[in-house]
């Protein structure tokens, strides 16, 4: 029996790391494509891309293991089953359940692993990579500078050129610079026949060597009756320099993201929930006494006086109520529309807090149900490969698709109507184990009897008591 173990998952690791591997990739293409347009254009250097690949590789690997695991199984299964392996382990005695021990022993390990991976390394990943995310969408795009085109990316210059030559670009035709670090608008302005550009000190500074041109400089002159003077000087050879210190990647103290919900760990998020919760219960259990100032008891004399009370039972006597029916109806319009404006924003406030609490209710089950799903797809997998006898990368990816397809569209599905209090937040987290279940088990149960897919023997789901009256109406018939 050892042996058949060891065959039967040297048979299934084989598949199991190259489908993690593919299916790695392509939700890892998939997830950057997002936030392509964050990264071009900003110089950020090999060693920024390869941490948030890193990082984010490490976020989708719960995502991909259930996918993974699905369609290695009916890989392993499958091929098994072509090779009519699975039956000359069946002649031998051996029941079906037995032979797909192993690959269930090694799920149930990735399932613990998963969970733990989930609710230890995952948050920790999620500060990493969502900080230095914020970090790079802050960053400016890397020096580029068009010709005809004005470029201001530099803090206090707008540069302008008509062309530009050399092998990268360094050689600059027709050259104007506005100057504004003087904060005086476009007062002083440089104009050159051409110019070289070239980085100093290792990259921190642009320098700008301009040839055969002229700076231009408007002052204000009161004893002018144009108000103004200019000042025009020549030059042969000029050098500016220009600080690329804006053009650094910054990075974010990564404390200051901690307090969200995909930063935290099970124990911290239960603690967070529980504060909201006594935040939500304490804010209901004052709505009744800021309710009561909102309200005003009015008792009436046979004078027609009226007394304003406060939190005591209305008593209406025989009054004159055609004088103050006015005030009295304007008093009241006031103060209803006073409790409808003070119940509106209460009720709102209270809704956001529940929707928070749920919010983080569904971090806490989205590590349960991410690792469950592993043995989920195990259930679906396993089976189905030994029943349909189909190896390779056929039908096997093609089932393993509409399977997880159908899976992840049901989690988006539950996880939504929990969010907005559609449904119970619990239900709705495990709405997709609870409807694929049954697949599995099904398929289990097929497998086991030889059965086809669609092989099915309703009268085996009944039992026998209710089968009997049929059994004998066939007898005397």
């Amino acid at each position: 029996m050892k042996k058949l173990d060891k065959l039967i998952l040297k048979a299934f690791m084989g598949p199991f790391l190259l489908t993690l591997a593919v299916v790695e990739f392509i939700l890892l293409t998939q997830y950057m494509l997002k936030y392509l347009d964050d990264l071009v254009g900003k110089d950020l250097g090999a060693e920024v891309l390869v941490q948030l690949l890193f990082y984010f590789a490490v976020l989708l690997l719960p995502i991909a293991l259930p996918l993974a695991v699905l369609l290695s199984s009916l890989m392993t299964f499958g091929t098994l089953g072509e090779h009519h392996e699975l039956t000359a382990i069946k002649t031998s005695g051996i029941s079906l359940t037995r032979i797909l021990r192993p690959v269930l022993l090694t799920s149930l390990a990735l399932m613990v692993g998963a969970f733990w991976f989930n609710n230890a390394i995952v948050p920790k990943a999620n500060l990493k990579a969502f900080s230095l995310l914020w970090d790079v969408r802050q960053q400016k795009l890397a020096l580029d500078i068009r010709p005809g085109v004005f470029y201001s990316g530099i803090p206090g210059y707008t540069i302008k050129v008509n062309d530009k030559q050399g092998e990268d670009g360094e050689i600059l035709m027709g050259i104007m610079i506005y100057d504004h670090t003087q904060g005086s608008g476009n007062m002083r302005v440089i104009l050159a026949d051409s110019g070289r550009m070239f980085t100093r000190f290792g990259g921190q500074y642009l320098g700008l060597e301009l040839f055969r041109g002229q700076s231009y400089v408007e002052q204000p002159d009161a004893r002018s009756r144009s108000g103004a003077t200019f000042i025009r000087q020549a030059f042969n050879r000029n050098m500016i320099t220009f600080s690329l210190k804006s053009f650094d990647l910054n990075r974010t103290q990564v404390e200051l993201f901690s307090q969200n919900k995909m930063m935290k760990n099970i124990p911290q998020l239960e603690s967070y929930i529980d504060s909201l919760q006594g935040r939500l219960r304490t804010e209901r259990g004052q709505v009744s006494r800021q309710l009561a100032p909102y309200y005003t008891y009015l008792r009436f004399d046979t004078t027609g006086q009226a007394q304003n009370r406060r939190a005591e039972p209305i008593q209406v006597a025989e009054t004159r109520l055609p004088a103050l029916n006015v005030n009295v109806l304007e008093q009241a319009a006031n103060r209803a529309r006073n409790v409808r404006a003070f119940a509106g924003t209460t009720g709102e406030r209270l809704a956001n807090l529940a929707k928070e609490s749920g919010n983080y209710r569904i971090e806490i089950y989205r590590k349960y149900v991410q690792s469950v799903a592993i043995l989920l797809m195990f259930l679906i997998g396993a089976p189905l490969g030994a029943i349909i006898k189909k190896g390779g990368l056929g039908v096997p990816i093609l089932v393993s698709i509409l399977f997880f397809i159908v899976y992840y569209i049901l989690s988006i599905m539950g996880e939504k109507y929990g969010r907005e209090g559609v449904m119970p937040v619990t239900l709705g987290m495990w709405m997709s184990t609870v409807a694929l279940l049954p697949f599995g088990l099904f398929f289990l149960y097929q497998a086991r009897n030889d059965s086809g897919l669609l092989d099915w023997d309703l009268g085996r789901f009944v039992p026998a008591w209710v089968r009997w009256p049929v059994r004998r109406y066939k007898k005397v018939v």
